[in-house]
């Protein structure tokens, strides 16, 4: 497990700041028309910068989802993109970096469709989260400010989940002891994870 959750946070920490700044630019800045997204040139740029000059590809976006690509070090990633619809802190009013769920895929590495949150904050160590959809609770394993399922043999069926759900609840606690609940809506996701289905292979 400890090798896949390096993986993931190494590939999450090298997209997270050029998509963030993607989907930042998309939600400040009107929106295009329908099917038409155009990135803004400084995300864009700021995306090549974390990604070591490799800039992750809007390929589509669907509802609050959006889709990219990107080839770090000559290995094609897929992943998709969203940022809470609301967020909760308890205390209120607590600072926080933006969080953003991703749905990766990585063929090199026959990874597919590996769910992650990067929460925003420095998770309190040891403790564990849960993830919330389709009536059912998923514990999730806490890393940094990163989480992942705890059973890898459930993703599947979480996926599944969150493709037919409306939205997804995850809780968790800072290492300061501030309690969050994110809710992402999942409207466009299985959308998305079907263009990514096309577009990721080797």
């Amino acid at each position: 497990m400890s090798v896949r959750l390096i993986s993931t946070a190494l590939v999450a920490s090298v997209l997270v700041c050029g998509a963030a700044g993607l989907a930042q630019a998309q939600s400040a800045a009107p929106k295009p028309p329908k099917g038409v997204v155009k990135p803004e040139a400084k995300p864009a740029a700021t995306a090549a910068a974390a990604a070591g000059g490799v800039e992750p590809t809007l390929i589509g976006q669907f509802g609050t989802w959006g889709a990219y690509t990107a080839t770090p070090n000559g290995k094609k990633v897929c992943f998709a993109l969203a940022k809470p619809s609301s967020s909760k802190t308890n205390p209120p009013n607590r600072p926080r970096d933006p969080a953003y769920a991703f749905v990766s895929s990585r063929p090199a590495e026959k990874v597919t469709n590996e769910v992650s949150i990067m929460i925003g904050y420095t998770l309190k160590p040891g403790s564990e989260s849960t993830l919330e959809v389709g009536g059912a609770s998923y514990a999730m394993y806490t890393q940094g400010d990163g989480l992942w399922i705890k059973n890898a043999a459930e993703e599947e069926r979480m996926v599944d989940a969150m493709r037919k759900a409306a939205d997804v609840t995850v809780k968790g606690v800072s290492a300061k002891g501030t309690e969050t609940i994110d809710t992402f809506s999942l409207k466009g996701l299985a959308q998305a994870l079907d263009r990514l289905a096309q577009d990721c292979r080797r």
